[in-house]
């Protein structure tokens, strides 16, 4: 998978900027605040139709402009693809494929991948499940549509039901209508608790090999997905009614606070380091390597899926590393096509003399060198 060209207009704090990529290593040098993550969102925008930064398109859009415009070619294994977004301060994004408009969000994923790496990862063993949740369903989406539309799916049941269990309490006859619901959430729920299952099993089984390279075989990491809904024999028709009955056991309860307690938006992986729990008893640098581990864990999990590796996303990442993990990220350099985001190409003096291209980064502006 190879991105051979990004054109932006309007983009944060690109104006007009065409760019196209022949090499397979890519520097972005600036000093903070001129736009290199930009770039790298801006990229990300194209594999996944969101942010890796935030949640409102508008933010993306340059300040008093009412559209912004990303397109990006990419060549694939299975041919090429051209994908434009049109980003629109008050209507919803619009996304074309090879020129034709895509009716759900679900029919971008799997045209251009990408792991992106940042500081900002360690928020993965460091903060809730909600980070935890959101790496899973990223990588998932990205490889597998079905997944992303029945998350799309759960999520607008989920919020639905809620509404419902508020309104019930002050009119208990609507509680009659809740199984209607939660026949539906148990049944994208089950779906998307299996999906996660499987990864967990096939992400660790990665992880904990790159894992024990990186710590000199000194460690064992171990992934445990923790579901609100329990379940033996991971089989979807057993979830499904193990959701159910979940679902009847809390009624009282879940109407009592007017909100679902349980379901996959409850759902959690625990990292284990040698039987210890990462997030509460490890140290930073087990923790920055725990998170090494799971990244570069998802490059092998996407190409062992699809036959190709995804774009490798570097945003100062190498800022958080030490010099034993920064050589175990640079060896997937000349693997996948990389973009790296830093303020100093020094800081990359492994690979100074491989064949690249490196762009300066100046105030929404993007000059080649050489």
């Amino acid at each position: 998978m190879h991105l051979r060209e990004l054109i932006l207009r309007n983009f944060r704090n690109f104006d007009h900027t065409e760019l196209s990529f022949p090499s397979d290593l890519i520097f972005l040098i600036g000093e903070n605040a001129q736009g290199k993550t930009n770039l790298i969102e801006s990229v990300f925008l194209s594999c996944t139709g969101r942010s890796h930064r935030t949640s409102k398109d508008r933010e993306m859009i340059q300040w008093e402009k009412e559209e912004a415009y990303v397109r990006t070619k990419v060549d694939r294994k299975l041919g090429d693809s051209s994908i434009d977004i049109l980003l629109r301060a008050h209507e919803k994004k619009r996304v074309r494929i090879n020129g034709e408009p895509i009716h759900r969000l679900g029919e971008l994923m799997g045209h251009l991948n990408s792991v992106i790496f940042s500081p900002e990862d360690l928020k993965l063993v460091k903060e809730g499940p909600v980070e935890r949740r959101r790496f899973m369903d990223m990588e998932l989406s990205q490889i597998r549509p079905k997944y992303f539309y029945y998350l799309q799916q759960y999520n607008r049941i989920l919020n639905q039901r809620n509404n419902l269990l508020k309104e019930i309490q002050s009119n208990p006859s609507l509680a009659k209508t809740l199984p209607v619901w939660d026949q539906q959430l148990a049944e994208t729920g089950s779906f998307i608790i299996l999906q996660r299952h499987a990864f967990n099993i096939s992400l660790q089984k990665i992880a904990r090999e790159i894992h024990s390279r990186i710590s000199r075989g000194s460690e064992q990491l171990s992934l445990v997905y923790r579901s609100s809904i329990p379940y033996q024999d991971a089989a979807l028709e057993e979830i499904r009614q193990n959701f159910l009955r979940e679902l009847e056991i809390r009624q009282k309860e879940d109407i009592e606070k007017g909100r679902t307690g349980k379901g996959c938006h409850r759902d959690d992986i625990l990292f284990h380091i040698n039987g210890m729990d990462v997030r509460l008893f490890g140290s930073q640098g087990q923790k920055r390597t725990t998170v090494l581990s799971l990244k570069l864990s998802e490059l092998e999990f996407m190409f062992r899926e699809t036959g190709e590796y995804p774009l490798l996303l570097l945003d100062d990442a190498m800022s958080e590393l030490d010099s034993a993990r920064q050589r175990m990220l640079l060896e997937y350099i000349g693997k996948v096509q990389t973009f790296v985001a830093v303020t100093d190409q020094d800081q990359f003096p492994e690979i100074r003399g491989r064949d690249s291209q490196v762009f300066q980064i100046r105030s929404g502006t993007a000059v080649p060198e050489g």
